[in-house]
């Protein structure tokens, strides 16, 4: 996995995917939409656009620690005991946010989703994904969440020097630890592609 994100010519950014790439990054995305869920209701059924503006989120944080990280506490500092006030007022924030957020980190996955699906490898050669505007923004978001929730799961800090650096070949984390680092060199390669 070498390939990153360059400046296309016509505008934007472009980057070589092979078929082993985009099958990566689809499941990534794809188990990412299934971690996060349906939207409000429980369903996708966006026919009603006013009771879904309308529709109230959940009050209370997620228990899964990569949603919470996800979706933290607007108010509440973890490492403080506990504030009636601050988690009252993240409970309210909470519950008028965090649908949109979902929606919005939805729609990021499935942009990925989409756009890889819409990649015709050439045999060896993989693919050209090229992105410009919005298409980066939800790429920017997507791969930023990706590396969230993967991150979380392994429990990587912000220690330069961790173990979880130089993992043996035959540990199971190995891969998960490739892939985030990897979506951390893409992520970085689209930012500076898109930077004037």
């Amino acid at each position: 996995m070498a390939g990153y994100f360059e400046a296309a010519p016509d505008g934007g950014a472009a980057i070589a995917l092979d078929e082993v790439e985009i099958s990566i990054l689809r499941s990534l995305a794809v188990q990412f939409l299934e971690l996060i869920g349906p939207g409000p209701g429980g369903s996708a059924d966006d026919s009603d656009p006013l009771a879904a503006l309308l529709a109230e989120g959940p009050t209370q944080p997620p228990s899964d620690p990569a949603l919470a990280r996800l979706f933290p506490n607007a108010y509440c500092d973890p490492e403080r005991a506990s504030d009636a006030a601050a988690e009252a007022a993240s409970a309210e924030f909470r519950r008028y946010t965090e649908n949109d957020l979902r929606a919005r980190k939805r729609e990021d996955a499935l942009a990925v989703v989409r756009a890889l699906d819409a990649l015709t490898p050439a045999g060896d050669r993989g693919a050209v994904l090229k992105v410009t505007g919005d298409q980066a923004q939800h790429w920017l978001g997507a791969l930023n969440d990706l590396r969230l929730t993967i991150g979380t799961r392994l429990e990587v800090d912000d220690d330069p020097d961790s173990d979880l650096y130089r993992l043996p070949d035959d540990d199971p984390r190995k891969p998960l630890m490739m892939a985030y680092m990897w979506l951390g060199g893409l992520q970085e390669s689209l930012i500076e592609t898109l930077l004037p």
